[in-house]
């Protein structure tokens, strides 16, 4: 009897420190879970539903995401949403990341508008997060709440820029890019087009990027032709599909949710889409070309630039209006051949105005893409370099338009005919391109 006690007794005590060991390791189990909680299945989620357009509607919100890129020039953040944002809807968001497949925890955002809209209702924004730490993120999503994993509908967004350990600045793949926006309407003005890109390419422009909501017939078609060449980079930009984008830049003036169909958002889009990728970027309009006046190509005058003013990252440049009634009168460069070429033959226009120094005179930019952060049309509203604004005589913008100073007689114009210092390539390089989109007749210069 007393053995068999004593074996109950010692079955008894196995029995309890079992299941006491047994409910520890559930206990440590679900404790872990909670500190270091497993990564959630995305295949479906991250893979399927990567957004593959330049405009994002964000989910729950009045928002709209247009890309996303790997920033991590600003302590503690890594990741720089671009968006366009409603003003007055003000909301909490949280970035989720996706991996092969796994998702991470959603990690709180900064959101940063920018300082500048003209007024309207949308305006550019920066979304700023952090990647969990050993999380290595190839797409990236926004919530409005924390815990919100399971939506089935949830577009992501690719990260670009992502290190890869080889970003030195020797190795860039550009030295200059032009970024234009934006086309919408029926633009067409095709001559004045092809001659503004054939002589920044003999400047020395690598590439062109054009954010293209619409333009006339022959302009698509010289604009296919330069994007099979590689020299121009197309962006579509739907923009008129999410909202009512205005042909102004003042909504007291025009009307309408964004800006200028979206000319904020497009820059600053370009200058990230460009910065692993390029040593400068010119921001002007498609009818402007910034010109050196001392040197034959950018690359002079930037070296010259840079090793005068060192740890400057923005170079201002002064807008000269060149009136496209007033024509240089011998004719020498009215070609038979771009007689039936829409659009204006900037050779003709010679005489500028003298810039309105008592009232404020707007400038365009070269800049170097990794010292800016927000940009706006005439400058630059945040970067890490100094600022220059660049002598009128060593390089200035010249600008074939309408007058802006109608009031003045010809006698106060002034001659500039520096585009004909390069006229001896300039036009059969524009006959070339004119002719392999199929809008020059025979009577081209071969």
């Amino acid at each position: 009897m007393g053995k068999a006690k004593e074996l109950k007794g010692m079955l008894l005590l196995l029995f309890i420190a079992t299941f006491i060991f047994l409910l520890s390791l559930n206990m440590r189990k679900h404790m872990t879970y909670k500190a270091f909680p497993k990564p959630l299945s995305a295949s479906k989620m991250c893979s399927l539903q990567i957004s593959e357009q330049t405009l994002t509607p964000l989910n729950n919100t009045k928002h709209i995401l247009v890309s996303a890129y790997m920033d991590q020039r600003v302590k503690g953040l890594d990741i720089r949403i671009i968006g366009i944002f409603k003003m007055d809807s003000d909301q909490p968001l949280y970035c989720l990341f996706c991996c092969a497949g796994q998702l991470s925890n959603a990690t709180p955002t900064t959101i940063l508008k920018h300082n500048e809209n003209f007024g309207f209702p949308f305006i550019t924004t920066d979304v700023m997060c952090g990647i969990p730490k050993g999380f290595s993120a190839t797409h990236v999503t926004l919530l409005t709440q924390p815990h919100s994993v399971t939506i089935p509908n949830q577009t992501w967004l690719p990260i670009r820029n992502q290190k890869t350990g080889r970003e030195e600045e020797q190795k860039l793949q550009f030295n200059f890019t032009v970024c234009i926006s934006n086309l919408f309407g029926d633009y067409n003005n095709v001559l004045q087009f092809a001659q503004t890109l054939e002589m920044y390419r003999l400047l020395g422009v690598d590439r062109v990027v054009i954010y293209n909501t619409s333009c006339g017939p022959e302009l698509d078609r010289l604009l296919q032709s330069y994007s099979q060449e590689g020299f121009v980079e197309m962006v579509p930009w739907p923009i008129h599909r999410y909202l009512n984008p205005s042909k102004g830049w003042l909504f007291s003036q025009s009307g309408g949710d964004v800006h200028y169909f979206g000319q904020l958002i497009t820059l600053n889009e370009c200058i990230y889409r460009s910065m692993k990728h390029s040593r400068y970027v010119l921001l002007n309009d498609i009818d402007e070309i910034i010109m050196p006046y001392k040197h034959n190509n950018l690359m002079s005058l930037m070296d010259m630039l840079q090793k005068q003013q060192p740890n400057t990252g923005v170079f201002l440049i002064e807008n000269h209006i060149f009136p496209k009634h007033h024509f240089e009168p011998s004719g020498r460069f009215h070609l038979p051949q771009w007689s039936d070429v829409p659009g204006v033959n900037i050779l003709e226009h010679i005489y500028k105005e003298d810039p309105d120094r008592s009232i404020y005179h707007p400038h365009k930019m070269i800049v170097q893409p990794r010292l800016v952060e927000q940009t706006s049309v005439h400058e630059v509203i945040k970067n890490f370099g100094k600022q220059f604004k660049v002598p009128m005589d060593v390089c200035r913008i010249i600008h074939v338009r309408v007058a802006l100073r109608g009031s003045l007689k010809f006698e106060q114009l002034r001659e500039d005919k520096r585009l004909w210092d390069f006229q001896e390539k300039l036009i059969p390089n524009v006959d070339k391109v004119l002719k392999r989109a199929g809008l020059l007749g025979s009577e081209g210069r071969s």
